[in-house]
């Protein structure tokens, strides 16, 4: 028997009111510091994920879940900032489940929609804020432990042949594949924060531009940028976290980084979506 640890602390939240209720909870996370990245011990770690390195991370909200369809459309319906947004994009259909096939672009002009609509400055989270809020605290591959099991996040436990995947995690078992996104919270598990599903489920974009490893990178908890900082100007690849309900175990860790081709700006897929950070001046 796997042995998942889990732990119920009571986490500060608040709830912006999206309209027709509908709401977005936003969970405090307390200033911090953490080793980010992995370590070459670590099963299923890379380069990417290396030289790790200490970050100390201001005082930010994030998103309890990833953004859900049913605030996709609230957010779709108010005032357009500078680009379009379908209301409805997503190929797994439901209020609850999280929003996908969203760019990078797509969710910046939500939060743009959203901080202009609330006051308020909703953005994306940098990579280290999302790895720091994933953590919550733990070492370990992932915040309930050394390994993963299906029955508490949603990725692809079989065997992938062709692409030479394992379906289990260290010491862990094979699971199943759902081949679909899941309503967010289903699991019923969150991490030391409060925050659920950031791992699996769907892919996170980040702010950060993609970088091959962190030599060099901020230790400040803010995102990454080559040279431009224009949110609205950028291109080129961005950051992808968390993993999905297309990818193996190994792409759930905490310290999993994605590109692979896949995190240009303007993607769009079937297991990619995002969660919202904000700053805490108007609420504390």
């Amino acid at each position: 028997m796997v042995k998942i640890l889990t732990e119920q602390q009571t986490a500060q939240c608040f709830r912006e009111d999206l309209g027709n209720g509908i709401t977005l909870e936003m969970v405090l996370l307390r200033r911090g510091s953490f080793i980010m990245g992995a370590p070459e011990t670590e099963e299923g770690s890379s380069d990417w994920e290396r030289p790790q390195h200490e970050v100390t991370v201001p005082t930010f909200f994030m998103s309890k879940y990833p953004v859900t369809q049913a605030q996709w459309r609230a957010v779709a319906a108010l005032p357009q900032v500078n680009r379009e947004l379908k209301s409805n994009p997503s190929r797994f259909k439901g209020d609850n489940r999280p929003v996908e096939q969203v760019s990078w672009y797509d969710a910046i002009e939500f939060c743009q929609r959203l901080t202009s609509h609330t006051k308020r400055q909703y953005r994306l989270p940098s990579e280290a804020e999302w790895e720091y809020a994933c953590r919550a605290g733990t070492t370990t591959p992932f915040h309930f432990g050394e390994t993963i099991t299906t029955d508490v996040a949603n990725y692809d436990g079989t065997d992938d042949k062709e692409n030479k995947w394992s379906g289990s995690y260290g010491w862990g078992p094979k699971g199943i594949s759902r081949k679909e996104t899941t309503e967010v919270g289903s699991f019923g598990v969150a991490n030391a924060f409060g925050l659920y599903d950031m791992h699996g489920n769907v892919w996170e974009w980040c702010l950060d531009d993609w970088h091959n490893n962190y030599e060099g990178a901020p230790t400040d908890g803010s995102p990454w940028f080559d040279d431009n900082d224009n949110i609205s100007q950028k291109q080129g690849r961005a950051v992808l976290r968390g993993g999905s309900w297309f990818f193996n175990p190994r792409y759930c860790r905490s310290a999993s980084r994605h590109d692979n081709g896949r995190a240009e700006r303007d993607v769009i897929d079937s297991d990619v979506g995002f969660r919202v950070a904000c700053g805490v001046g108007r609420i504390l």
